[in-house]
């Protein structure tokens, strides 16, 4: 049986669905994109890592902060305060290993996010990880969904 065949419509339609209230709440579609490259980054989805580095740069991100991603804490400047926010909390939200997201990341989060924007960006990290957990475990290969 092939593995890419495993994604029943209705979970699909749903998962775009929750996907796209997500990004329309946070009002910001290349901080949305970073968010996306970042939690594919860490959790090796190939496919969602290639899609979003692709509308990004679609979006206009230059391609050295697209590129640098994976080390976002160390590039001084590169990053805005707020992007940066945003990022730490989509390691904390991606990476529950250690337990529940630390509430000075959650804090750092909302100094730059308003509440409804927060709630957003907490449910656009959330449904990029199942996107991830989807893709990865179908095993579906970078632009292996494009006509």
């Amino acid at each position: 049986m092939s593995r890419t065949g495993l994604l029943d419509p209705a979970v699909r339609q749903a998962m775009v669905a929750v996907s796209a209230a997500a990004k329309k709440g946070l009002g910001d579609p290349v901080l949305a994109e970073l968010v996306m490259i970042r939690a594919s980054q860490i959790n090796h989805c190939a496919f969602c890592l290639d899609m979003h580095a692709r509308a990004a740069r679609e979006n206009g991100e230059p391609e050295d902060r697209v590129r640098l991603l994976d080390a976002w804490e160390e590039t001084e400047g590169l990053y805005t305060e707020r992007e940066r926010a945003a990022l730490a909390l989509t390691e904390a939200v991606t990476v529950l290993t250690e337990g529940f997201v630390p509430d000075e990341v959650y804090d750092r989060a909302a100094k730059h996010f308003a509440e409804a924007e927060l709630a957003h960006l907490i449910a656009l990290i959330t449904v990029i990880n199942g996107w991830n957990r989807l893709m990865v475990a179908r095993r579906v290969p970078p632009g292996g969904m494009r006509p």
